[in-house]
């Protein structure tokens, strides 16, 4: 898996200063600002006819930039950021801001990045005069290998003249968004290959980015990017909206090289170390640690599942069957202040990410690798759609999905009550309670006794359970006992029920033995 430290620079740069604009070291601009190469004629449809033309061919690495570029310090590599008076299109009518990033460090090769304004299309030129440095930044050579490593995406969210940033592009093919007010956190991808595979997961390339020149007024940007790697090609679209929550409508379609047989589609990718479940494992003042806490489903039959994340001792891979599952996402229920006690990470304020299936989904499976971490700054946990048909080589398989990103972003219309915390702990005479808290809903009855309740255990026993008001949230709360004897796992199921039909959101959770 890549660790955080492979996104960090990400978070640096978003936080760096922007100060004087810096002139190259090799010769003076002559005017501030990116710069674009001559004009070619473009077409959405190149992206696709070029990705179909290199799944032909065997896979050909990029050309590394020079080797004093990737061989910088993450302390060096802070001390290099861009400018935003070069943001593109800046000083004019466009209702948008675009950044780049520099090379080097995490990330040993170019990004192509075009510019398009109606059937045309002009490359960024690599300028250093675009950044600023202070001086511990070392001096580094400047040839054709050289390109942007990513792009920043910003928009006057919630005040004219102010562009304030809600998406970044950087590395493999990871990208990041933010619904307003939020602050980064967990992160997606434009394709996962073999994740948690014994012999190594491989992670495909952004290559190429196209971005369309809004019209003035316009919320919306549109993004074209190729990817690459040594199983498939794909060619993608994104049509960007920001806001609370941000819009990302995704069309794809991948080129399969070699025959992929495990693949993963609108992969996320986050961090959990510890809440009320485990905390007895770390030594921490906080009270919990997660860029989100659970993975919700709605499958295609119309069940709601809510899967509390774990930090387990070894690596667990859990797999939840469907068929044209309506929609599934990582979430951060979590949102009070009090729930992390963090003046600096500001956990409360990171965006869920809620993933909505289009076309081209039919039977797989959600799938969740969740990897032991005992540090924050790991990515521990993936997400994603598993079709069950391989992609054989030599064809090509097409799909599109939307993802919002926010505070709060899966659907709320006609869905049953939500899990909002999970506790559990010891009991003296042994085993292991588990508590639910459910949120509260007017079609809560006053009489709690009219709610059943379901608890099943894989293993080991576990009792009926009890129903309480909590007076801190107002909703009902599930407490059992589960005796493991001499399970080493179990997997449990809970669920509130009243009059025969589901009331709350299906719990399920992993346990095993530390």
């Amino acid at each position: 898996m890549l660790r955080r430290e492979f996104i960090a620079a990400l978070a640096t740069l978003a936080a760096a200063p922007h100060t004087t604009w810096a002139q190259s070291s090799a010769e003076e601009a002559l005017e501030p600002g990116l710069q674009l190469g001559d004009t070619t004629a473009f077409s959405p449809s190149d992206v696709i006819d070029m990705a179909r033309e290199m799944a032909a061919r065997d896979y050909t690495p990029r050309p590394l930039i020079p080797e004093e570029w990737r061989n910088l310090t993450y302390d060096q590599y802070r001390k290099i950021w861009f400018d935003s008076r070069n943001g593109l299109w800046e000083g004019s009518d466009a209702p948008q801001r675009i950044d780049v990033f520099p090379p080097g460090l995490y990330f040993p090769q170019a990004i192509r990045t075009y510019v398009v304004e109606g059937d045309q299309a002009r490359p960024l030129k690599f300028d250093l005069a675009v950044f600023d440095t202070t001086d511990k930044f070392p001096d580094v050579p400047i040839d054709d290998t050289l390109g942007y490593s990513g792009l920043r995406l910003r928009a006057e969210l919630r005040q004219p003249g102010i562009f304030e940033e809600y998406a970044v592009f950087q590395g493999a093919s990871y990208f990041r968004g933010i619904g307003t007010g939020d602050i980064y956190g967990l992160s997606a991808r434009g394709l996962a290959l073999k994740t948690g595979d014994p012999m190594g997961e491989e992670f495909p390339d952004f290559t190429h980015f196209w971005l369309e020149r809004p019209a003035p007024g316009a919320a919306t940007i549109v993004l074209h990017a190729l990817l690459d790697s040594p199983s498939c090609t794909g060619a993608y679209r994104f049509e960007i909206t920001p806001g609370q929550p941000l819009a990302m409508q995704v069309e794809a379609e991948v080129f399969a090289r070699q025959t992929m047989t495990h693949v993963g589609i609108a992969p996320l990718t986050s961090m959990f170390m510890f809440d009320d479940m485990d905390r007895q494992r770390f030594d921490d003042f906080r009270p919990a640690v997660h860029d989100n806490d659970g993975l919700m489903i709605h499958n295609g039959a119309g069940e709601v599942i809510w899967r509390p994340l774990a930090n387990p001792l070894t690596l667990q891979m859990s797999a939840f069957g469907d068929n044209n599952p309506r929609g599934f996402g990582l979430m951060q229920r979590a949102r009070k202040f009090e729930d992390f006690n963090d003046l600096e990470a500001l956990y409360h304020r990171r965006p869920g990410l809620w993933v909505t299936p289009g076309e081209g989904w039919g039977r797989g499976s959600v799938s969740l690798v969740e990897i032991p971490t005992d540090r924050e700054i790991y990515d521990n946990i993936v997400a994603y759609w598993r079709p069950s048909a391989d992609i054989e080589a030599g064809t090509s398989h097409r799909f599109t999905y939307r993802l919002d990103w926010g505070s709060d972003p899966a659907p709320k219309a006609a869905m049953p009550l939500r899990v909002l915390n999970t506790a559990a702990g010891g009991r003296p005479e042994g085993g292991r309670i588990f508590a639910i808290d459910f949120e509260d809903a007017e079609h809560v009855p006053e009489d709690l006794s009219r709610i059943d309740r379901l608890v099943r255990s894989s293993a080991g026993e576990v009792t009926e359970g009890v129903i309480q008001r909590n007076p801190m949230t107002g909703g009902p709360r599930l407490a059992f006992t589960f005796t493991p004897g001499e399970a080493n796992w179990a997997e449990f199921r809970a669920q509130l029920r009243m009059d025969g039909a589901p009331l709350s959101e299906v719990w399920l959770y992993r346990w095993t033995r530390t």
